[in-house]
């Protein structure tokens, strides 16, 4: 049967879920989970929040400015109750570029603008419509974002020196680069292999100890002990600061406005799409949902304060935010805390930043790509059809290439053409054409109508859900939306497939979380009626047995559920929602 919902008020809408949290009484023991993880991130965002400022042409204090007050306002005010805000390494060469063409101050007012514009967004209930961006474009700029990412710390993991200033394009930055390669020093390659020898070894055997603070502090140490003629923070900025600067608007003229605009903009569309991602997985892991517009409402005012005190752009960091849950996070309690146990280190631990080395943090920001890149989802989708090769290379060579926002609207507007003619492909030509189905009999074919079975709608154990029309992007939301609310603790799960004949990559990676998390809680899935176009893609994106069983019937797959969960009732279907693709987007 189709769920139904009251239409949630403004006021709805837009509560903070800090407030959602402490009303649901938060006792003490959620207060001490979220302390415990709200320091395991400030631990992770240390390093990280510098090297990210170093790599966009700012000082490291600017990075720490932004993790603390723009994470703070984002716990505060956002929609999610796991998201970290801070500065995010998606962002290093839009901010290097504003940097390069107006300056500091043209950063500031862009950042500023960018959170007015992420404001608006967010109570016109734009973020309904960002969960549209199809997968294939999301992980071809994301692993644009990691190769320029890695170039960008080329110099300092090998200690180059430039006759000028770097280029800030990739083929323009490698030519600089090969050029400067009699400068290389061997003790900033030592020390950026020991940062990155020293992550992978403690992701590998201790995973749950912060990898990135414990390397940054040793290679610091061994530079340090063994007065090795390393660039420094200290040497190349002076160190930082012992504190928050007071707050302070930028220069603000409607010239200047016109001028740095088109950055703001590429601003706040990065930073809804990194900020709604990084929910997304919040979510995934943890069985939550956020709400989309209250969260790119707590991300503007998180960039408008962030630009006052002198920060970069802020946006929901999706390592930071999986740490925040993997450590036992309860709320957005963790997130404040995050922010609070920053400014700590800052204030006390601030003059033994200037030791730190710069391949220690290029080695930081080089780990960070490598992970980021999603080099098994690229190579499935370069596989998996024609299609989606096509976008997802044309969205990486565009980002890598030109820009980051061309990339994204280039891959948008080629999903969008492609599913189009996908979809013409589908339509079959009736001999005679109807405005009006006709009626038939209950025997129509000469079958007898089969009887109707009361259990089809009230076994506990086994959900059925009927997925009709073509399953793409733009439908992705609409049945995770779905597949979350119908039932939350079956024993099985029948989904029907058997009525789709049009499955993408975007509704494949959908389904295959929906997989991973029923896995989790040890629920099985049975899939039917896939045919083998929509099989076929279903099995590249990774789902498939053990997680998953085909059957060829609901019946079949309902019986077989039965059998495995050892139901002693006949077996029989149950909840069933049938999701038409007609509709409209019910959030």
């Amino acid at each position: 049967m189709a769920a139904t919902a009251l239409q949630p008020t403004f006021v709805d809408l837009f509560t903070p879920k800090l407030v959602t949290v402490l009303r649901e009484n938060y006792r003490l023991r959620d207060f001490r989970a979220d302390v415990v993880a709200g320091l395991t991130v400030a631990i992770v965002a240390l390093p990280l929040s510098m090297a990210i400022a170093i790599a966009s042409g700012v000082t490291p204090d600017r990075g720490l400015y932004t993790a603390i007050v723009g994470g703070f306002v984002v716990s505060l005010l956002g929609g999610s109750r796991f998201q970290i805000g801070g500065p995010a390494g998606a962002f290093i060469v839009l901010v290097a570029a504003t940097v390069h063409l107006h300056g500091i101050d043209g950063l500031i007012l862009a950042t500023m603008l960018a959170g007015l514009i992420l404001l608006a967004a967010g109570f016109l209930q734009v973020g309904t419509f960002i969960k549209y961006i199809p997968y294939p474009v999301t992980v071809g700029f994301t692993a644009g974002i990691a190769v320029i990412i890695f170039a960008s710390q080329i110099k300092d993991l090998l200690g180059f020196t430039l006759a000028g200033a770097e280029p800030g394009a990739l083929l323009p930055k490698l030519q600089a680069l090969a050029l400067a390669w009699p400068t290389v020093s061997p003790f900033a390659v030592l020390l950026s292999a020991l940062a990155i020898g020293t992550i992978v070894a403690i992701r590998i055997w201790r995973p749950h100890w912060p990898g990135l603070l414990i390397a940054v502090g040793l290679v610091t140490v061994v530079a340090w002990a063994c007065n090795l003629p390393v660039e420094t923070i200290g040497t190349r900025f002076g160190g930082i600061p012992r504190g928050l600067p007071a707050p302070q608007l930028p220069a603000i003229t409607l010239a200047k406005i016109i001028e740095v605009l088109p950055s703001a903009l590429s601003f706040a569309l990065l930073g809804s799409i990194e900020s709604l991602l990084s929910a997304v997985v919040a979510d995934s892991m943890t069985g939550r949902r956020h709400r989309s517009n209250c969260e790119l409402v707590a991300q503007g005012a998180a960039n408008m304060a962030s630009a006052l005190f002198g920060g970069i752009c802020v946006t929901g960091t999706i390592a930071r935010t999986a740490t925040n849950v993997r450590s036992g996070a309860r709320g957005p309690l963790s997130g404040i805390l995050h922010s609070v146990f920053l400014l700590l280190f800052m204030l006390l631990a601030a003059p033994l930043a200037s030791y730190i080395p710069l391949a220690a943090l290029a080695g930081v920001l080089a780990t960070v790509a490598w992970n980021m890149a999603e080099r098994h989802a690229f190579a499935t989708l370069v596989r998996a059809s024609r299609s989606d090769a096509i976008v997802v290379l044309a969205t990486f060579l565009l980002t890598v290439f030109r820009d980051l926002t061309e990339g994204i609207l280039a891959g948008f507007g080629l999903s969008s053409l492609l599913f189009l003619h996908r979809m013409a492909h589908t339509v079959d030509v009736m001999n005679v054409p109807l405005l009006l189905n006709e009626d038939h009999s209950d025997a129509a074919g000469g079958k007898a109508r089969v009887p109707y079975d009361a259990t089809l709608a009230t076994d506990p154990d086994v959900v059925v859900y009927r997925i009709s029309g073509a399953f793409f992007f733009g439908a992705t939301a609409t049945v995770a939306d779905a597949l979350e609310r119908i039932a939350e603790h079956p024993k099985a799960y029948v989904i029907d497939l058997s009525a789709v004949p049009l499955l993408d990559s975007s509704a494949a990676a959908t389904l295959g979380g929906f997989v991973r998390k029923a896995a989790g809680r040890n629920v099985r899935v049975y899939v039917t009626g896939a045919r083998a176009p929509v099989r076929h893609t279903l099995l590249l994106h990774g789902v498939r047995q053990p997680q998953v069983r085909f059957m060829t019937s609901i019946a079949a797959a309902v019986a077989l559920a039965h059998a495995n969960i050892g139901a002693v009732s006949p077996p029989a279907t149950a909840d069933a929602a049938n999701i038409d693709r007609s509709g409209s987007d019910p959030a």
